[in-house]
């Protein structure tokens, strides 16, 4: 019994050391020590995570960009391409470091796909002429300086960005349309092959010679050096009108050419039809006036 009681009180005299606030201070400075070892290593490790992490995003971001270079594909393509690329690295990169440092990823992670889903539905339109511009650049229905008509314009095309196409019509106006309204619309490219045939008709009176009004026709385009001996010019009658008969006159030309030989051409033909004694009737008409005779009462 009695040695039951020293041991008991030499415990007590343990504990009572132990709480002593020296000792106290002593296990947390200890504790401090030790944590403080622990925790700077792990920022040291999330630190080069994020150096290393970073190099790799800039050479993938390089490395994507020169080889799409070399393909040739559209610069536009090119810098949108790497630098989703390099953003999508960089967030697996920080969120390795954010595990180094044991803080929870599952609440950023959860964050960023709700605020995602919200984006694309808030920016759905805008996303959609997103993938129209990618897929116009990819495909390139068309390209800068073609002479397009889409979506109810005609112009040339001045710009292709991701979200929007820009086109300068004829009277030199600036028509900004969403690629979105492109691609779901027909794309009529009147320079795609390069060369356009232009189509007049002219119409001639039914007293004149119809071998002698082809026969000028044809010497009046060939006097042209910006039409195109292939295709050879088409020159027919089209139509037997109520005043005229129609010629229909097509020749071929490079793109460039168009508008110049459309407006020449009618000008040219109307100076050697007057100079051949070949008329280009208007729309007439006769009247006859009957007297009608009165009753004689």
């Amino acid at each position: 019994m009695a040695t039951e009681n020293v041991v008991a009180d030499t415990a007590a005299a343990a504990d009572t050391t132990a709480a002593t606030p020296g000792n106290i201070l002593e296990r947390i400075r200890a504790l401090i020590a030790e944590r403080g070892v622990s925790l700077l290593g792990q920022i040291l490790a999330a630190v080069a995570i994020l150096i290393v992490g970073r190099w790799i995003a800039k050479a993938v971001r390089g490395g994507v960009k020169k080889v799409l270079l070399k393909r040739n594909v559209d610069e536009t393509l090119v810098l949108f391409t790497s630098n989703v690329l390099y953003v999508l690295v960089m967030t697996f990169v920080i969120l390795a470091a954010l595990g180094v440092l044991q803080v929870p990823t599952t609440g950023p992670i959860a964050l960023l796909g709700a605020a995602g889903l919200a984006v694309g539905f808030a920016l759905q339109g805008s996303l959609a002429n997103l993938a129209a511009g990618i897929l116009m650049i990819i495909f390139r229905p068309l390209k800068v300086g073609d002479f397009v008509e889409t979506a109810g314009v005609k112009g040339v095309v001045k710009e292709v960005s991701i979200f929007t196409t820009k086109l300068l019509t004829p009277d030199n106006k600036a028509v900004i349309i969403p690629n979105g309204k492109v691609t779901g619309d027909n794309i009529v490219n009147y320079s795609a092959t390069g060369t356009r045939r232009v189509d007049l008709v002219v119409g001639v009176s039914y007293v004149d010679d119809l071998d002698k009004v082809r026969q000028v026709t044809k010497s009046v385009l060939a006097a042209d050096e910006r039409i195109l001996k292939e295709p050879e010019p088409t020159i027919a009658v089209l139509e037997l009108g109520d005043s005229s008969v129609n010629f229909a006159v097509r020749p071929w030309v490079n793109t460039a050419d168009y508008w110049d030989v459309y407006f020449d051409t009618l000008e040219n033909l109307k100076k050697r039809f007057d100079a051949e004694g070949i008329s280009i009737p208007f729309p007439q008409r006769d009247v006859h006036l009957y007297e009608e005779k009165g009753e004689v009462g």
